[in-house]
């Protein structure tokens, strides 16, 4: 039925778009991305036994963009599904997985490449609401998150001033979980529960109202609540949505490069331990999670410099340096003083590019009695992009208490016809601060290195065909890491994909 609707809408619109004025513009794009994987060690280490896993998922977006005077109005429509997920015949308990990827207007109040602005204040500024995007310099700390197929989007208002070479963007989102007449207060579940969950005895039972579950499967005691080391910062606040958000993004060209700064303060609402009774015939067992009904948030603050650029005029070389310092508190409410740092260098002749660079993030040192919390989180940023594709690091699997090290080295070719490139990328892998073992002994912190080979190719205007071959050789420490026991993973990780992107 929503699929239906969504036709009918899109049809409408161009209907309607032949009475608006020659001025008015309308536009369509869609997008077909089917991604065949093979996954023996994606994203985390597999246990002693285990067999590869086979899936083809599919993202299918419809984009409309209407554009008319000072008003820009965009709606992204997405469906997405894992092949099989659903019977042939559709019911109604399937549930649907079409969703609004974004939905947003930008209404332009300055303008002055415009006209019908007779004295513009500025060269440009708008203020664009809704469903948006958030995408800034090289995407490590605001990114949309592409490779995922739901990608990644905010509800958030921003705006954005660019005037004589500065640009200033000024952004801001709460969140809330209903507008219902009889919901009191602002209160806010943090998470999209799933609908069931194991209680102590192992049932399967529906996930408690307005309880965020301690799940095993996330790293976390379901008895004591207390985190495991794989429910480490994971690119995403910290596996859970912000109660509200503000950010400050100014940057400036200087000489040939590109000097930005990011103020960023996210804020997690304050919760309590609670346990739900679980009575499934005759066994009694309890599930244990987190209530959000308390007043008041734990605030914190993400602050940093990039810059970017060409070093010469040739602009065969490439430079890229940035630091960051997190403070406040973290979603537990402990002190937070954590950082992040950047450097690398490009080499750039013709088709060919290399670039060798090093990505430090803070972590906690094992042997500290310090009660502070010293693990850098990447905000909502692309860390696909950054720390290795086969996603061990600040993805959705998290990353040790211990921070990263990651020197690495990217080699990339490309055709002279600019249809076809070979991408080879070396990362190795090490806890920033030191560990203990089971033992209480200094752990290793060398976690592994691997190896990711990409190769594209444009079959036509439209479509490109993507093949990725990667392999892991991990270190015992990895399964520390991981929250894993001790020698009970295999340490050779391997991973391969196709994917299929068309475009119109």
């Amino acid at each position: 039925m929503r699929k239906k609707m969504v036709f009918r809408l899109a049809a409408a619109l161009v209907f309607i778009s032949a009475s608006f004025h020659l001025n008015a513009q309308l536009a369509f794009s869609g997008q077909l991305r089917t991604r065949t994987e093979l996954r023996d060690g994606y994203g985390t280490l597999e246990s002693v036994g285990s067999q590869p896993a086979f899936l083809t998922s599919q993202r299918t977006r419809l984009t409309f963009n209407f554009h008319s005077g000072h008003v820009t109005l965009q709606a992204s429509v997405q469906d997405l599904r894992v092949w099989g997920a659903d019977a042939s015949t559709i019911s109604n308990a399937d549930g649907s997985r079409l969703g609004v990827h974004e939905a947003w207007a930008e209404l332009v109040l300055s303008d002055a490449r415009d006209s019908s602005f007779k004295r513009p204040a500025f060269e440009y500024l708008s203020l664009k609401i809704g469903r948006q995007e958030l995408v800034y310099d090289d995407q490590r700390l605001l990114g949309n998150l592409d490779w995922l197929q739901q990608a990644r989007r905010h509800d958030a208002v921003v705006l954005k001033w660019r005037n004589k070479g500065w640009q200033a963007d000024l952004g801001a989102a709460y969140s809330q979980n209903t507008d219902a007449f009889n919901y009191n207060g602002t209160y806010y579940t943090p998470a999209n529960l799933p609908p069931y969950i194991k209680d102590s005895k192992g049932n399967l039972v529906p996930t408690p109202s307005g309880l965020v579950p301690l799940a095993n499967a996330s790293g976390i005691s379901a008895r004591s609540g207390s985190p495991l080391l794989a429910n480490a910062p994971s690119t995403n606040g910290m596996n859970q949505n912000y109660k509200s958000m503000q950010f400050l993004y100014v940057a400036r060209k200087v000489h040939r490069m590109n000097l930005s700064a990011l103020l960023f303060a996210d804020e997690f609402g304050k919760y309590t331990l609670d346990s739900v009774r679980s009575v499934v015939g005759a066994d009694t067992g309890y599930i244990y999670g987190r209530r959000f009904a308390s007043s008041g948030v734990n605030a914190r603050v993400t602050a940093g410099l990039l810059l970017a650029g060409p070093l010469n005029k040739q602009n065969d070389l490439r430079f890229t340096a940035g630091a960051w310092y997190q403070g406040g508190k973290n979603k537990d409410g402990l002190d937070l003083s954590a950082f992040m740092s950047t450097i690398s260098l490009s080499y750039v002749m013709g088709n060919f590019t290399c670039t060798t660079g090093w990505d430090y993030l803070s972590g906690n040192d094992g042997f500290s009695s310090s009660p502070s919390d010293h693990r850098f989180d990447p905000l909502y940023g692309t860390p696909h992009k950054f720390w290795g594709i086969m996603d061990y690091f600040y993805a959705g699997t998290g990353s040790s208490a211990g921070g990263l090290s990651n020197p690495f080295v990217k080699i990339k070719v490309a055709a002279p016809d600019g249809r076809m490139s070979l991408g080879l990328d070396y990362h190795y892998f090490a806890m920033a601060a030191a560990q203990k073992d089971q033992k209480g002994l200094p752990l290793n912190k060398y976690l592994g290195s691997e190896l990711d080979l990409v190769g594209n190719y444009a079959l036509n205007k439209n479509a490109t065909l993507e093949l990725g071959l990667c392999g892991l050789a991990a270190s015992g420490s990895m399964e520390y890491a991981k929250g894993i026991a001790p020698g009970t993973a295999r340490l050779a990780a391997h991973w391969a994909y196709l994917q299929v992107n068309v475009k119109i």
